[in-house]
């Protein structure tokens, strides 16, 4: 089943996250850019996952956080992982409140890699929107 993607950014601090992200930072474009594409495959998604069993991570969230990957090239899932634990902007850029252990819980290598097969149409296709803009 398909997890719903909310954005979480509001009930991670008494700052709105908003606020801490300075206003000229490059990702604030790259996230409304990387958002409308999402929208727009959010249809498709949703024909991907089974309307039964337990929420899934967003999809919107990974392919996020795999963007986050590669625009700091960040080696491994697992130190992704870490830095969405700690890293204010990594977190805002997802779309994330709570600690990843318990709100998108454990995006691991099998979960990573799963998705990654499953998604690797899409994710080229995310890629391909992003670049046309």
């Amino acid at each position: 089943m398909r997890g719903r993607f909310f954005d979480q950014g509001g009930m991670f601090s008494y700052i709105h996250t908003e606020r801490r992200i300075p206003t000229k930072h490059p990702l604030r474009e790259v996230r409304e850019l990387v958002r409308e594409v999402l929208k727009e495959l959010s249809h498709t998604f949703g024909r991907l996952y089974s309307q039964e069993g337990r929420p899934s991570i967003p999809p919107e969230q990974l392919l996020s956080a795999l963007l986050l990957q590669v625009f700091y090239s960040i080696r491994s899932e697992r130190q992704l992982m870490e830095q969405l634990d700690y890293n204010l902007l990594f977190r805002w850029f997802v779309g994330c409140r709570r600690t990843i252990r318990s709100g998108m819980r454990q995006f691991s290598l099998r979960t990573g890699n799963a998705f990654k097969k499953a998604m690797c149409s899409k994710a080229s296709w995310l890629s391909f929107s992003l670049m046309r803009r």
